[in-house]
């Protein structure tokens, strides 16, 4: 790559090496490789220029570096894909033909749902059969379909080994409730294989839907990330219906869930776009000055009673020095008489 500086190399490399980044860990990588601190304006163009000119590089053998969001956390991610998906390509990967067809499953159970819940449970996935996979198997002399012998003893403890490893990998995700989802490597390698298999598109960023939210209509398709969701209806003056039909968006949606996520990051001292009003927050100052002013009370009872028993300390060390003067005043007056 003689049109690409030890910079651009080691953008590359870091990627190659840890896998797909982190939006804010990629750039402060980026700052510290370019010498520049991260910055609007000019600096975000410049950055727009090192991906370009790296992209520019990589195609010649068949790479990009890409960024795309996880649709689980809404995060963008950074990280280096092959754009050619064939037999060669094949050659490089770690997984046997088995798992690649398992892996195959799996994402279109989840490309595939309607409801675009963007998960499938952990026994939905052990019971996915590889001879249902499009393509795999060949044609005996009889014209019925044979499945390999690999296919067909590829157990559920192997699957489940997989499930695992694919997860480390990052190509699937874990979710609670024993769930399965795609991983953030999933997005990045598997957006022209979405498109090819009329996997809906965000009405908002015209990726995927693979998770998202979808309108109630029954006869519109229209499909949402939460993340869009949050970023169209957060103006107070934006109208809350289908972007398609115009169907009002229900109240019960992942957008009140993406409000209340916004109210945390503003307790967090983050900043939000809902600046709602808080009703009680006068009776929780009053609370806070009540408890206050007990605490001091029970601080003031507290010395009160302490300094009770150091005064009766007090009292008991004089009368006890008493007579221990009066000793040492019949001493002196002994030795004088001597």
């Amino acid at each position: 790559m003689p049109n690409l500086s030890w910079r651009h190399q080691a953008l590359i490399q870091t990627l190659l090496s840890r896998g797909p980044l982190k939006e804010d860990e990629f750039l402060s990588i980026f700052a510290v490789v370019s010498g520049k601190k991260q910055a609007s304006g000019s600096k975000e163009r410049e950055f727009s220029d090192y991906l370009l000119n790296i992209n520019k590089e990589l195609a010649f053998v068949q790479f990009e570096l890409r960024g795309c969001r996880n649709q689980y956390d809404g995060k963008v991610y950074y990280g280096v894909v092959n754009t050619v998906a064939d037999e060669q390509a094949k050659l490089g990967t770690k997984y046997t033909v088995p798992q690649i067809a398992f892996f195959k499953g799996i994402i279109e159970a989840i490309a595939q749902d309607t409801t675009a819940s963007g998960c499938i449970t952990n026994i939905d996935a052990l019971n996915i059969r590889l001879e249902n996979q499009n393509g795999i198997g060949s044609q005996s002399p009889s014209g019925t379909s044979t499945v390999p012998y690999a296919f067909k003893n590829f157990t559920i403890s192997q699957k489940d080994k997989t499930i695992d490893e694919l997860v480390q990998d990052r190509w699937l995700c874990s979710i609670p409730d024993g769930k399965i989802g795609l991983g953030v490597r999933s997005f990045l390698d598997l957006r022209s294989w979405f498109r090819s298999n009329d996997v809906t598109s965000c009405e908002i960023c015209n990726e995927a839907g693979v998770k998202a939210e979808l309108c109630q209509k029954e006869d519109c398709n229209t499909r949402i990330h939460r993340y869009c969701l949050k970023k169209k209806f957060s103006q107070r003056m934006a109208e809350k219906v289908c972007p398609s039909c115009g169907t009002e968006w229900p109240s019960g949606s992942k957008f009140e869930e993406a409000k209340e996520d916004e109210g945390e990051e503003e307790d967090r001292g983050e900043p939000s776009q809902y600046q709602a009003a808080e009703p009680s927050s006068a009776g929780m100052r009053k609370k806070r000055r009540s408890v206050k002013s007990e605490r001091v009370d029970t601080v003031g009872e507290g010395r009160h009673r302490t300094s009770e028993p150091v005064q009766e300390l007090r009292r008991t060390t004089r009368q006890t020095s008493e007579p221990v003067q009066e000793l040492k005043r019949t001493t002196r007056s002994a030795a004088q008489r001597r």
